[in-house]
């Protein structure tokens, strides 16, 4: 099976002065918890990607206004994407190794042309695959579980 079988074609993308507010009401009616962050809208090549998590990790538990602020400043920079022609098990273990719920796909120009969630992988795969991947992208931390004792 390849990542072209289970991703969610053409998803919601913003830009990096979008106000976090808007990338929230997309969140909202796209019904995800990531937004990919790109160029422009023409290239749609990917720079960055604003979760749930994000917006509320590094603003809100910050002390920060999220309503004063945009995607660039709460986006994760580091992103990592996969290609629609991948397997669907090697994106479940680019998953896993990066700890990531989520992934952008893009196309050969390298636009955002998709994303796989780990839903999408529970709704089109055995059980125990979405099982697996979730197992490993849940593990704690070690400063995470330190601090749970």
């Amino acid at each position: 099976m390849q990542v072209k079988e289970v991703m969610t074609s053409d998803p919601a993308c913003c830009l990096a002065d979008t106000p976090l507010p808007e990338v929230a009401r997309m969140m909202i009616d796209n019904d995800c918890g990531e937004i990919p962050v790109v160029e422009n809208q023409s290239s749609k090549l990917p720079i960055g990607v604003v979760t749930d998590r994000d917006i509320v990790c590094r603003t809100v538990a910050n002390g920060l206004n999220p309503v004063e602020l945009t995607a660039a400043d709460c986006m994760s920079k580091s992103i990592v994407t996969v290609t629609p022609e991948m397997s669907l098990e090697e994106c479940c273990r680019i998953m896993e190794e990066k700890l990531i719920r989520r992934v952008p796909v893009v196309n050969e120009r390298g636009s955002c042309c998709g994303i796989v969630s780990l839903a999408d992988v529970a709704l089109q795969t055995r059980e125990r695959v979405a099982g697996e991947v979730v197992m490993e992208v849940s593990e704690p931390t070690k400063s995470a579980s330190a601090t749970a004792h």
